[in-house]
């Protein structure tokens, strides 16, 4: 039990040492590099597009496997 809680607080105390040191650096430096909306629309239109094709070439194996079983 006494290691569980010196393991709790311990994990706790890193966790507010680095929200500190995270808010430190925001308030030091405002522009971070923060990731653009342009940018976030780009990503999500690539794993949509991946997606979809992926999507289709399963699709497109499972209707013809009958058909290519035999080459």
């Amino acid at each position: 039990m006494k290691y569980t809680a010196a393991r709790s607080y311990r994990a706790v105390r890193w966790l507010t040492t680095r929200l500190e040191e995270a808010t430190a650096e925001a308030a030091r430096r405002p522009d971070r590099g923060d990731i653009s909306i342009t940018t976030v629309i780009i990503w999500v239109a690539a794993v949509t597009g991946a997606l979809v094709i992926a999507g289709t070439i399963a699709v497109v194996i499972t209707k013809y496997n009958g058909n290519l079983a035999g080459i």
